[in-house]
Order: C-alpha cells, then structure tokens, then sequence
C-alpha cells in the first residue's frame, strides 16, 4: 500500500469512528434528555425529534463508511449494492417523515386538543420500519459482488 492510500484509510477510520460516537451520543441524548434535565417540556420535544433524526443519520453514514471500507478499493459497481444503499437511503427519509411528521402537519397528533408535536405509536411505528428498511439495505450492501464474480445472494436465482 502507498503512503496515500494508508493516509485516505487513516482518514475513513477516524471518520467513521467520529459518525458513530457522534451518533451514539444523540441518540442517548435523544432519549434521555429528561433524565439530564434537559426536558423542558412534556413528552417527546422537538429538539429531542430532530436530536434522533441527526443521530441516525449518523449512524447510517457510520454503518456504510465501514461497509465500504471492507470492499476493495477495486470492487466493481453491482446492482445489489446500489439497490442497497438507495434502500438504505429511503428508509432513512421515511425516518424523517415518520419523525416530523406532526411538524409538517400530516401526523396523528394535528389540532387543538395538542399545543405541540407528539411522538406517537404510529411515528413510532415509522421510526422502526425506517430502521428496518436501513438495515436491509445495509445487507444488501454488505452481501453484494464486491470483488467475487457473482453474488452471494445469486441462490435466489437458481432455477
């Protein structure tokens, strides 16, 4: 390996590394905010809300870095790696959507008997399928061609 491609290692390394405590710590904050006193209003808050939105997203990013940085720098494009990475992609935005929902006015908890934006089981519900949906993606990602000739999910083709 060269001095450069040790270096842009060095450099994915710390990146991911900086995507995952920057994540992690979010998402706890996300989630615990009452518990630091942090909890100026009742219930799920929209700081909290955006604070989980940004430390999935973190995560996400984290998770692919380091799946990209398993395959080889020469590893040919493949379908099932796009297919994962936008799969991956769509299940965050509807993590987002789920997640504002209210804010943007198409969730459960519009109206007057609600002063504010409320986390409810349907966004609830969103938050996991969007999870879901990301780590399918990550899969698909993670199972593709890389530098073999042929997928290792290609037993579903077999006749």
């Amino acid at each position: 390996m060269s001095d450069s491609q040790l270096t842009l290692k060095a450099v994915q390394q710390t990146i991911r590394i900086l995507f995952w405590v920057l994540g992690v710590l979010l998402v706890i904050f996300a989630l615990s905010a009452d518990w630091f006193g942090f909890d100026v209003t009742p219930g799920f808050g929209v700081v909290q809300t955006v604070s989980l939105l940004l430390g999935i997203t973190s995560l996400t990013m984290a998770l692919f870095i380091s799946l990209k940085a398993r395959r080889p720098a020469d590893a040919t494009k493949s379908l099932q790696a796009d297919i994962g990475w936008r799969l991956a992609a769509t299940g965050l935005l509807f993590v987002y959507v789920t997640g504002l929902a209210d804010l943007i006015g198409i969730g459960t908890h519009v109206g007057p008997e609600f002063i504010r934006p409320f986390l409810g089981p349907l966004q609830l519900a969103g938050f996991a399928l969007g999870g879901i949906t990301i780590l399918v993606g990550a899969f698909l990602y993670h199972t593709s061609r890389g530098s073999r000739d042929s997928s290792s999910m290609e037993f579903l083709l077999k006749e």
